[in-house]
């Protein structure tokens, strides 16, 4: 059951968000479906929602500058841009700050942040009520049109999250732009609600993003999805072992071998757990199989099933052969 809330609603909103459930909700340009970005099994709940076959970064909004760079780090063309854009609807990629909260899934286990602050009354004070930023993708499931109004969330997700605050409709109407700011050059990764015109006049040239194909040859974009490694430990990656070697960490999901060295997904096989977990385990596997004389990790198989595919296209990613290895 998905409960159709009023922007008075927002305290009961915000109060679901830090149970753990999942609140659609009105910005300047789309429906978000939000998550306490801070709680990784919550965030892993969007994919869910979503029928979303790839763990893409996530939208982290803020309800404030202060807020934004106390999480990522921010060299002053960014600094530039948030006193000209924000609140509105411009999202910059930047580097996460060490100890930064938000979930590593959120991020898609990239060492980057997408971040903004909407231009929207409801939104701006969900994330106030719940003191902590919000992770939002459009509210629509995976592929379909994305949704303006609270209708058009509700023809989509109706009993798959836990409500939507109809604030009417949006007024950008077009998702925000994106720009990349972790690298030596602002990069421009998605045209959205503010114009590439408006970025220049602020800060100069902007590069395009690259072709999949020029991305990968280059490995010179960490944007969502361009990348067939995306994120891969240092360590070899090996899926869908039902054998442990002596030299090898263990990723388990169920009953473990007996391994020197093990992260477990989830005991119980639950795989909205597993994803919830999956970038923290590798992060981790990836620092501490070293110290236990280990050189690669075996992965336990995973269905290909609900979040499974999107658990499995990612771990194929992380197996993917770099050149660094």
């Amino acid at each position: 059951m998905t409960d159709l809330l009023t922007p008075a609603d927002i305290p009961r909103a915000a109060d679901l968000l830090r149970a753990g459930k999942l609140v659609a909700f009105g910005t300047e340009t789309v429906y978000g479906l939000g998550a306490d970005a801070t709680n990784a099994q919550a965030v892993a709940g969007i994919f869910e929602a979503k029928g979303r076959p790839h763990f893409n970064p996530l939208i982290c909004h803020y309800a404030n500058p202060e807020h934004v760079f106390a999480h990522v780090l921010a060299p002053g063309i960014a600094m530039t841009l948030a006193a000209r854009f924000w609140p509105g609807p411009l999202t910059l990629v930047l580097p996460r700050r060490p100890g930064c909260p938000v979930a590593q899934l959120a991020g898609a286990g990239l060492e980057t942040l997408a971040v903004r602050i909407p231009a929207h009354p409801t939104a701006l004070g969900l994330i106030e009520a719940l003191g902590r930023p919000i992770a939002a993708p459009s509210a629509n499931r995976s592929g379909r049109i994305s949704p303006t109004t609270a209708a058009h969330v509700l023809s989509q997700l109706s009993g798959r999250i836990a409500a939507i605050i109809d604030s009417g409709p949006c007024t950008v109407g077009v998702e925000s732009t994106v720009l990349d700011l972790s690298g030596t050059r602002p990069v421009l990764l998605r045209p959205g609600g503010v114009s590439l015109e408006a970025l220049e006049s602020a800060i100069g040239p902007i590069g395009r993003q690259l072709p999949p194909a020029a991305a990968e040859a280059s490995r010179s974009l960490r944007s969502p999805g361009l990348l067939l490694s995306h994120y891969a430990p240092n360590l070899p990656v090996r899926l869908n072992a039902t054998s442990i070697a002596p030299q090898e960490a263990l990723l388990a999901f169920g009953p473990a071998f007996d391994a020197a060295l093990t992260y477990q997904l989830s005991e119980t096989r639950n795989l909205t757990e597993a994803a919830a977990r999956l970038f923290e385990a590798l992060h981790w596997l990836d620092a501490n199989a070293a110290s236990q004389g280990l050189n690669e990790i075996a992965v336990m198989p995973i269905p290909s099933t609900g979040l499974g595919l999107a658990i499995n296209d990612r771990l194929t990613r992380a197996a993917a052969a770099k050149d660094s290895h």
